[in-house]
């Protein structure tokens, strides 16, 4: 009975060993060496200072600059925790809305950002331009959602239109290979772009 026991203490300290401490340092050294920047969570620096991931959206929201397509995450609500309430860009709660296509509320919120897009002269709607992604904090937009902005970032920030379409072609990026993906533009680094750019009228 002993002489199981012991060996059974053996084996687990010995694997607790390996796959508990071992195993995930040997790992973080290898990405640290061949992949230091997605290791650390492909950090976005302006001026040498973090201001957000290449792979998490965040929330923006004034004229001057592009804006994300819409996110579903939330948040307990403060005044009942077994509720929750909406907070864009939640990285803490990445996750999609769970909303069926039935559901009134999100058909109403759709129809909702359609017709506002519709009353700025929109013809074609891009459908991420008005749906939210699996995760809820997609850091990228598509060139077409990107281009229905031009107008209203160049009016806010007094520069020609001609100006800020450039400035949003430079940042498309293109499928992987040229076959994986689709094309599509990282709104933070757009609009740090966009501040670079034009850093008299950067807001």
């Amino acid at each position: 009975m002993l002489t199981h026991l012991r060996a059974a203490a053996v084996m687990l300290v010995l694997f607790t060993a390996l796959t508990g401490l071992a195993y995930p340092l040997a790992m973080t050294g290898v990405a640290q060496i061949a992949l230091p920047r997605l290791a650390n969570g492909t950090v976005i620096q302006r001026d040498g200072t973090p201001v957000g991931s290449a792979l998490i959206g965040q929330s923006f929201t004034g004229d001057r600059y592009f804006h994300g397509r819409p996110s579903a995450t939330n948040t307990p609500d403060p005044k009942d925790d077994t509720k929750t309430i909406d907070l864009p860009y939640n990285a803490a709660n990445s996750s999609g809305s769970n909303l069926g296509p039935l559901s009134k509320k999100l058909l109403d919120r759709v129809a909702a950002d359609i017709s506002a897009l519709r009353q700025a002269g929109v013809a074609q709607v891009p459908a991420d331009a008005v749906t939210t992604s699996a995760s809820g904090i997609d850091p990228h937009m598509s060139p077409a959602s990107a281009s229905l902005q031009i107008q209203r970032v160049a009016s806010a920030r007094g520069v020609s239109v001609q100006e800020i379409g450039d400035i949003m072609q430079r940042q498309i990026e293109m499928p992987f290979l040229g076959l994986f993906g689709e094309p599509r533009v990282n709104v933070l680094q757009l609009n740090i772009a966009l501040d670079a750019a034009l850093p008299k009228v950067a807001g």
